[in-house]
């Protein structure tokens, strides 16, 4: 009887004893984990508050006033209205180049890794294991290094200083390519492809009412990284492109900043409208994150239960 009386009072305070042992090691990585994300995101969020304090000031207070502390007066809005009305407007050219660039060259690339990457994993055919060689290659193949090579095959055949010259390469994505093809694998079962096949329903059909729906989340996600690719690309417009009328917003604020900076001197400093059109460059990437970035969250096997 006395074992049978000791036997609970001996196993509670070990099991508490074993609880707070375990707890305790969760409770510091937790703490860890919190004290490294706040460390990165206040490295990754301080640039972009200093660009939006120095946004806001005047070209006296840029010079005379501490990087993050406010000027003395509000001039984010004249500062906006000196950006459009520099040279007669050419910001709002370059602005209106680059959602051009984006449209067609992010969505076109969007679109050709989208059909191939789905062909590559749903079809088999001669030479599939050639393709896929081919993309793991290009994938190692740094786009910068393609620039020059691209500008010389680019001049012989005639479209340098033309939209051609930046949309064209633009419109290849192997990283995108090989993401869908990854993507399309495992989100879109073989199974479900051949029970409408039996059905009587056809590829375009089978890929538009099947398997679109469930490539949702990795659309986006190719979807996302060709606008960040396009939208921030400024080796290739600066090797292309010469005439202003063509160029996007990265080149052209590098010639304000060039005429700003320049070792002739004379010229007037153009900090504020640098620092508010760089903000104006960010903003569609962060409304295009905000919108897009709740399809991320989509099951894969959201679009099996659609009609």
């Amino acid at each position: 009887m006395s074992n049978v009386t000791l036997r609970p009072a001996l196993t509670r305070p070990a099991s508490a004893e074993t609880a707070t042992k375990r707890k305790n090691p969760l409770s510091r990585k937790s703490l860890i984990l919190t004290i490294v994300t706040a460390i990165f995101a206040i490295y990754a969020l301080m640039p972009l508050v200093w660009l939006l304090i120095n946004a806001t000031k005047t070209q006296h207070d840029y010079v005379s006033t501490f990087g993050f502390a406010f000027g003395h007066s509000f001039a984010l809005f004249d500062n906006i209205a000196d950006t459009f009305a520099y040279r007669d407007g050419i910001f709002a050219r370059w602005f209106l180049n680059t959602i051009m660039y984006v449209v067609i060259g992010a969505g076109g690339a969007t679109l050709l890794a989208i059909l191939g990457g789905y062909g590559l994993a749903k079809f088999r055919f001669p030479g599939r294991k050639a393709v896929m060689a081919v993309i793991m290659g290009a994938i190692a193949v740094p786009s910068t290094a393609l620039t020059v090579p691209l500008f010389l095959l680019f001049s012989k055949i005639g479209i340098t200083n033309t939209p051609l010259a930046v949309i064209l390469p633009c419109l290849v994505t192997p990283f995108g390519f090989y993401l869908m093809w990854v993507f399309a694998d495992q989100a879109v079962p073989t199974e479900l492809l051949e029970a409408a096949r039996v059905d009587g329903c056809r590829e375009f059909g089978i890929f538009f009412r099947i398997s679109l729906p469930l490539l949702a989340p990795g659309i986006v996600t190719v979807a996302l990284f060709a606008i960040v690719a396009t939208w921030n690309n400024y080796f290739l417009p600066l090797i292309m492109l010469t005439s202003e009328k063509w160029k996007p917003l990265t080149t052209g604020l590098n010639d304000i900043k060039l005429q700003t900076y320049s070792p002739a001197g004379g010229q007037e400093p153009l900090q504020n409208v640098i620092l508010t059109g760089s903000l104006l460059t960010i903003i569609p990437l962060v409304i295009a994150f905000l919108i897009l970035q709740r399809y991320w969250q989509a099951g894969l096997a959201a679009g099996s239960v659609k009609e």
